[in-house]
């Protein structure tokens, strides 16, 4: 059964987008009182409830229905006193900066600021803030409320006791985070594994769906039981050391965007808010992919939740 935990504090969501409104979901998911903190205020309610409606399809059987009126959606800053407040934002360090300091106005001091940050160090971010010790890196994946993924991004600035507030909410938010120096390491992982692929396409050797079998049939396959390097392991480390000595010489180390896909980004592509992206889709097609993935975004939560990470079978006895 998940862990779950309530605040007397409401938690402060500050943000636009698919990745804002699902960690409202994951909030109230985990009996938190939510002021999410919008531009859009309409688009966040319908989002959210498209959210909550699919969970209660999917747990139909649950007693433990998530109760909105927890939740207060609101184009102008509620006061409060909170505990945290989460801030998504843009890959932008004059945004961020902008944005906390508009947050630091408004809040008391020892409210704990985290925010997203894929590409930008911690360090930077902190630079022009008031109180640069309360500002913790925070990385979700959407959508946030059936993922277990969480990353939380310290420095020298932050004091222990702090890190260790955030890590016990990450686990209150049913969330298996992990916590590192810095920057984040998800966003170069998945970087590198793109920078080989968008190699391999501009120079021919195989093709965008050719990547995409590769990956889902392999790694789509093993990632939701166990990470690179426990899958390593498990099918052999000396060969894959062997392997590895023979191939990182080839590897790319291409530092601009390839051509194909710079065209991309020059003509506005947005993946499947536009039906331009890698693929091109019908608007029937963005429609049943987003079906699809919301569908299997609980089918394998499921999964990963019956394999724990650091699984260990509790009845040990070999019959």
């Amino acid at each position: 059964m998940k862990e779950k935990m309530s605040s007397a504090k409401p938690v402060l969501v500050v943000g636009n987008g698919k990745l804002t409104y699902s960690i409202s979901v994951c909030l109230l998911r985990t009996k938190y009182t939510v002021n999410l903190f919008t531009d859009d205020v309409t688009e966040a309610e319908i989002s959210i409830l498209a959210h909550l409606s699919d969970l209660k399809n999917e747990n139909e059987n649950d007693n433990d229905v998530v109760d909105d009126s927890r939740l207060t959606v609101s184009g102008s800053f509620k006061e409060d006193e909170y505990e945290v407040v989460i801030l998504i934002t843009s890959e932008d360090i004059t945004i961020k900066r902008n944005a906390i300091n508009e947050l630091e106005k408004k809040l008391s001091p020892d409210t704990i600021i985290a925010v997203n940050t894929e590409s930008i160090c911690l360090d930077a971010i902190q630079e022009d803030a008031i109180h640069a010790g309360r500002i913790i890196g925070l990385n979700w994946t959407e959508p946030a409320h059936t993922t277990n993924f969480l990353e939380i991004i310290t420095n020298s600035s932050l004091k222990g006791e702090l890190v260790d507030q955030v890590a016990m909410l990450a686990k209150s938010w049913n969330k298996d985070a992990y916590i590192v120096e810095n920057f984040g390491i998800r966003s170069r992982l998945i970087s590198a594994m793109v920078r080989e692929a968008f190699y391999l396409v501009e120079n021919g050797y195989a093709s965008v769906e050719d990547i995409d079998r590769a990956c889902r049939n392999d790694a789509g396959y093993y990632l939701p039981f166990a990470g690179n390097c426990r899958y390593m392991d498990l099918m052999g480390t000396y060969a894959y050391g062997m392997v590895m000595k023979d191939l990182n010489p080839d590897l790319s180390k291409e530092k601009q965007l390839p051509e194909f896909f710079t065209e991309i980004v020059k003509k506005g592509g947005l993946g499947m808010e536009n039906g331009k992206g890698l693929y091109y889709y019908t608007p029937e097609e963005i429609k049943h992919w987003q079906m699809i993935a919301s569908e299997f975004s609980y089918q394998i939560e499921d999964i990963i939740n019956k394999y724990p990470f650091n699984y260990k079978k509790k009845d040990t006895n070999i019959n």
